[in-house]
């Protein structure tokens, strides 16, 4: 395979390398952005309208990697909410003795469950991990999964909204709500790509750690490498990965209640690129991925074909959530007393108050 042309990363390389927590990024910027893009590819041309113009399409874009820059942030309250929500250690799991085809698609139950396995399996938590928990995050497995349900479920939400007021609200109000549906588009974005980058399904997110037997990588630079130093290195041809993109169709939920939880597809989708954790050390481990000597196309396939499956997975979400949102009936019962207000206030026609009645 040819040398491709670099694409310049926002984020500088040599910063990247710096020591990162488990909530370490995933893909830099450009990488984020680009999966928001090849979603975006995706959509049918029936989608909104709004959401596809020049200037939405940049909005979103940009907003792939908003979540990253709030953990530039040194308040740890934000870090704190903030970073569980980019990571899932999924190899965790059995050594808590927790079942990830039984784990709550609740967020806070399952913190209880996390809670009550930690409480029985004290071990798993050294002294020194948490002697070094200034956000408070350590006893934590993550939280992505739950992180990308939620966001579809506003998406959803913002849909429903959008479409009461288009029958019965302002103008205003309807370009806030556009507004709202492209920042949940462009956000949610980015915690998708981040599932769709292995080190974030793994403890092994930065190096392998423990029992070492096929002596994989310990770098403590891996992740960055990852992210963004491999694809700044060798460059990335977009035209080919858009090519790979289908388009965008609905996810296959459950009948009756189960349709309103994605969680188990999450979860599918979270299991299917821990699988491949293994195989990216492997990859390391042969040379695959230097990017010192030109580009090997066995390890240039695996990484741009996470990024392929990130946008086609988020397009499906977008495309879901659109085809899915059910009516608003508290705001559509909302708007409807509001016109009966002012109708009151109001003859029809006259732009006149009804005088009161003496």
């Amino acid at each position: 395979m040819k040398a491709v042309a670099p694409v310049r990363l926002v984020f500088p390389v040599v910063a990247s390398f710096l020591a990162l927590s488990p909530a370490t990024r995933a893909w830099d910027y450009e990488g984020h952005r680009l999966v928001n893009q090849l979603a975006l590819a995706s959509l049918p041309k029936n989608f909104p309208a709004f959401a596809l113009t020049p200037e939405a399409r940049e909005r979103i874009a940009f907003l792939a990697g908003e979540a990253d820059r709030w953990r530039n942030t040194p308040d740890l309250t934000l870090k704190h909410c903030n970073g569980p929500d980019h990571y899932f250690d999924m190899d965790d799991l059995p050594v808590l003795g927790l079942d990830p085809k039984r784990l709550s698609p609740f967020r806070y139950v399952f913190t209880a469950q996390l809670a009550s396995a930690r409480a029985a399996h004290p071990q798993t938590l050294s002294t020194a991990e948490l002697a070094k928990d200034a956000d408070q995050t350590k006893a934590l497995l993550g939280f992505l999964p739950w992180t990308i349900t939620e966001y579809y479920g506003k998406l959803k939400s913002g849909f429903s909204s959008l479409r009461e007021f288009e029958q019965a609200g302002t103008p205003e109000e309807i370009a806030n709500a556009q507004q709202n549906i492209i920042y949940i588009m462009g956000v949610m974005g980015h915690f998708v790509g981040d599932a769709s980058q292995p080190l974030h399904t793994t403890k092994h997110f930065n190096g392998w750690i423990g029992e070492n037997p096929n002596r994989y990588s310990t770098n403590r630079s891996f992740h960055s490498w990852i992210d963004g130093g491999y694809f700044n290195k060798v460059g990335i041809e977009r035209e080919p990965l858009f090519a790979k993109v289908r388009p965008a169709q609905l996810v296959a939920l459950g009948p009756g209640a189960a349709a309103t939880n994605l969680f188990p597809v999450v979860m599918n989708y979270l299991s299917d690129q821990f699988q491949l954790v293994e195989p990216l050390y492997k990859l390391d481990k042969e040379y695959k991925l230097p990017g010192k000597t030109g580009v090997d196309p066995k390890g240039y396939e695996f990484m741009t074909r996470q990024l392929v499956v990130a946008g086609q997975m988020l397009g499906d979400l977008w495309f879901t959530a659109w085809q899915q949102a059910p009516p608003d009936t508290f705001l559509r019962g909302q708007l409807a007393r509001r016109k009966l207000k002012d109708g009151e206030a109001s003859p029809a026609g006259s732009g006149t108050p009804k005088p009161k009645a003496p």
